[in-house]
């Protein structure tokens, strides 16, 4: 941390080695309080050094997306949309095809929904790894478990 002398605002430094790596396991897990959890950690916000202008997040890996869960009848109602930018480009997708075909992106479609709106989502975004099954490949990483 460096102290700014005009104005006594603490400014956090960039530092790699401060970032760790966090394996969370999706199995039974409910898709909203699951990206909760993974937003605050990629955003700093679990450290006091969080600032909210500065990227001091740690690093996610999130297996078993494929066993997410959610709560009362989303399951048969919650529709994903997109559009291609051209007239009559609206696309729609419904949760249960999406898990079958993309497991990963609704993980990554509910953390991007907690994240700021800026150029910080972005870069924050690319420090969450989602895959489908049990096996990744951040292992020389050494992650830790964390449990929800």
């Amino acid at each position: 941390m460096k102290l700014n002398k005009s104005n006594k605002t603490l400014i956090p430094q960039k530092d790699p080695a401060e970032k760790k790596w966090w394996l969370i396991d999706a199995d039974n897990l409910v898709l909203g309080r699951l990206a909760t959890r993974v937003a605050n950690i990629l955003r700093g916000k679990d450290k006091p050094s969080y600032t909210p202008f500065f990227d001091n997040g740690d690093f996610v890996i999130v297996i078993n997306s494929n066993k997410i869960k959610l709560t009362g009848i989303k399951e048969k109602q919650k529709i994903y949309y997109r559009h291609s930018g051209y007239m009559g480009g609206l696309k729609e997708i419904s949760y249960k095809r999406m898990l079958n075909t993309h497991p990963e992106r609704i993980i990554m479609h509910a953390v991007k929904g907690m994240l700021p709106k800026n150029k910080l989502n972005r870069k924050i975004l690319k420090k969450l790894k989602v895959y489908p099954g049990t096996e990744h490949k951040h292992a020389a990483q050494k992650p830790e478990a964390l449990k929800i």
